[in-house]
């Protein structure tokens, strides 16, 4: 199963040829040239990449997409895809592609939490609010939705649409694979530092993207939320379900039918007994769902994500106020709870569909 490694690059001249050379040890590398204004695809080509170019800035997702219809073209099983600004390491490629050659149905994520290397802390916090929010909304239970250090099944994108450009689509794209049965697996790796200063991502314009394309989910999964709760309170009054409550309440009650006052407290506690257990049910079942955790991180998204902008864009000139509450709030779950309230996610969202 062949793989042909993508590099999409904009003004990536400083970092671009070395990423090239790393890469090629590893496979075929085009690199597509995003109407760079410096001269990123001659030194890609110099370093040995096939080079596609964009006569215009299109966006990150255009970017990968042209990639990947060459590789198809190509006959490639595999596209691997990393940046060119020298934050992800050419080296991780075979244990990606392992990862990705042992599974089926699997896109493989290259996590930057669980690696070595420490990440800035503007961008681990925002990485985990939108991983809290992708995760609920879809069932995954992954670290860092995020990363563009990934292998995808060219069989992938038979099955996916995507709509979304620019950095959206990273994102998209996984919850989109989700919703189609396919897995998401993570491979620990090196948070690197950027090379070169300036980043491509824009926290203004893509961090906003980004949370608007969450928000219309979250939304969506809040109104699934709501039919469910309502179900559930609505199935007390169910006309069976009383009569049958109603009957065990009153079998409880008849042993203390001589006594008018011990009648009325046996019936009492019978019917709070029995209101306990069911209301018990529904909390377990939205704690399943992870239901309570995300009403919190709903609730504070509108102060988390302000202090998110400002902090991304301030840096150290201003306190860092925003890591103990992404911590608090979007710290998520330990591993075993994930993947249980991953499956009970997935559930809930199959049984909508």
């Amino acid at each position: 199963m062949t793989a042909v490694i993508v590099i999409p690059v904009f003004d990536e001249s400083a970092t671009v040829g070395r990423i090239v050379t790393a890469a090629r040890a590893h496979g075929p590398v085009l690199v597509v040239d995003d109407g760079s204004r410096d001269d990123s695809g001659a030194i890609a080509a110099a370093a040995g990449a096939d080079v596609l170019r964009h006569t215009r800035r299109l966006g990150k997702a255009q970017a990968l997409l042209t990639g990947i219809a060459a590789a198809r073209r190509r006959g490639a099983s595999f596209v691997v895809t990393l940046d060119g600004d020298g934050q992800h390491d050419p080296a991780a490629i075979p244990t990606l592609l392992d990862a990705a050659r042992s599974t089926r149905r699997t896109v493989v994520v290259g996590n930057r939490l669980d690696g070595a290397g420490v990440l800035p802390g503007a961008r681990r916090n925002a990485i985990r609010v939108a991983t809290f929010f992708a995760n609920w909304t879809s069932g995954l239970a992954v670290r860092d939705t995020q990363s563009g250090f990934r292998v995808y099944p060219l069989a992938l994108f038979d099955e996916v649409p995507t709509r979304r450009g620019g950095f959206v689509f990273e994102t998209e794209i996984l919850l989109a694979a989700a919703e189609r049965g396919w897995a998401v697996e993570e491979v620990g790796i090196e948070a690197i530092g950027r090379a070169q200063e300036r980043s491509r991502f824009r926290p203004v314009r893509d961090g906003v993207a980004i949370g608007a394309f969450l928000a219309g989910r979250v939304v969506r999964r809040w109104g699934y939320e709501a039919r469910a709760i309502g179900g559930e309170l609505r199935s007390i009054f169910d006309p069976d379900r009383l009569a049958n409550r109603h009957a065990a309440i009153l079998e409880a009650a008849s042993p203390y039918a001589d006594s008018p006052a011990r009648w009325s407290a046996a019936f009492g506690a019978a019917a709070m007994r029995r209101a306990g257990v069911r209301l018990g049910i529904i909390w377990r079942e939205t704690r399943g769902r992870g239901t309570a955790a995300a009403a919190a991180a709903t609730l504070a998204a509108p102060l988390t994500l302000p202090l998110l902008l400002l902090y991304a864009v301030a840096g150290e000139r201003v306190p860092d106020v925003v890591t103990p509450l992404v911590e608090a709030v979007y710290g998520g779950p330990t591993s075993e709870d994930a993947a249980a309230e991953s499956a009970a996610t997935a559930d809930a969202l199959a049984e909508q569909s």
